[in-house]
């Protein structure tokens, strides 16, 4: 489908020339994914989080096995999940992600939850599928600072692993399968049932009178011409500080994040500047729609955008421990 279909900005809102947007068919990341239309006059920006795709189990088992073992990075110190708690909100809750030597300052961690549901990856969109991205993450010296070559050595010497890479591939440890267990694992970090996706499905009681004045606000002021879609967000690029500055001036043009689970992965914004919700909401107002908002208005937009919380494995998302 078209992601441009789903836009309804305010009014005169493009015609300033101002913004800059990309929006393209899904990618190949999202093609096992059933994104469930809406009821027959029912239509929403928004379509609920739709359950994680058909997967072996036992490839699953072993992304997230490798999801969790320094042995991927380059001193064997660090994994993925070093920034990516999936025990709490999919990230951290550092302002900058710590790096190897970097010269310059990192962007923010994004939650790797509902990563398989964006169009693109990282806070530039420069990354097109979660294989690509894995290998990114591995060989990144701001990030992993290995190589993947290294990384399959290490696997294959272990006679358990390669017997899990034999066991659900065919064969021992190579690049292929590396990346593929740990993007089917990525997969399945999908966060369904949130409040907001009950009352999309039909449960009228799912939000408060305050929180439905907020999402009645967020789409009014014109929030929803880049937070739409099945992950509110993520689906194509856009200039930053359009009528006032926002954050760091680089990058100027990012993927607008998602805000799934946006109430638990402060700070925002793509240098982490932002350390609450209710700052980010009236930074962005200003920043990017020429408003000012009240603290009412803040207040009730906050309030809907913590019904995007939802749920993995049973439990609510939930912020990191300090």
């Amino acid at each position: 489908m078209r992601w441009a279909a789903l836009l309804a900005p305010a009014a005169g809102f493009y015609a300033l020339g101002a913004a800059l947007l990309l929006v393209e068919t899904a990618p190949a990341h999202m093609a096992d994914f059933r994104v469930p239309a809406a009821p027959a006059g029912e239509r929403e920006p928004i379509t609920p989080i739709p359950p994680p795709p058909d997967a072996d189990p036992r490839e699953v088992a072993l992304g997230e096995h490798l999801f969790a073992d320094p042995r991927l990075s380059g001193d064997g110190a660090r994994a993925c999940t070093s920034c990516h708690d999936v025990g709490s909100n999919g990230a951290d809750n550092r302002t900058r992600n710590p790096a190897h030597g970097a010269a310059k300052p990192l962007l923010d961690v994004s939650t790797v939850f509902n990563a398989a549901l964006s169009y693109r990856l990282g806070w530039e969109g420069k990354i097109r599928t979660l294989e690509a991205q894995a290998q990114e993450a591995i060989e990144s010296p701001a990030s992993m600072g290995g190589r993947v070559d290294d990384v399959l050595a290490r696997l294959r010497d272990d006679a358990e692993i390669a017997q899990a890479f034999r066991a659900v591939f065919g064969r021992g440890p190579d690049r292929d399968g590396l990346l593929r267990a740990l993007a089917t694992y990525e997969r399945s970090l999908v966060t369904p049932d949130s409040r907001f996706d009950l009352w999309l499905r039909g449960d009228s009681s799912a939000l408060s009178p305050e929180e439905r004045s907020g999402y009645d606000l967020f789409r009014s002021l014109g929030c929803v011409s880049c937070h739409q879609g099945v992950n509110v967000g993520a689906n194509l690029l856009q200039r930053h500080g359009i009528f006032h500055p926002l954050a760091s001036p680089e990058p100027a043009i990012l993927r607008v994040p998602s805000l799934r689970n946006v109430a638990e992965t402060a700070p925002y914004f793509h240098d982490g500047s932002a350390p609450t919700l209710r700052e980010a909401v009236r930074r962005m107002a200003l920043a990017q729609l020429n408003q000012t908002l009240a603290d009412d208005d803040i207040d009730r937009i906050a309030a809907f955008l913590k019904t995007l919380t939802g749920r993995y494995r049973g439990r609510p998302v939930t912020p990191p421990r300090s």
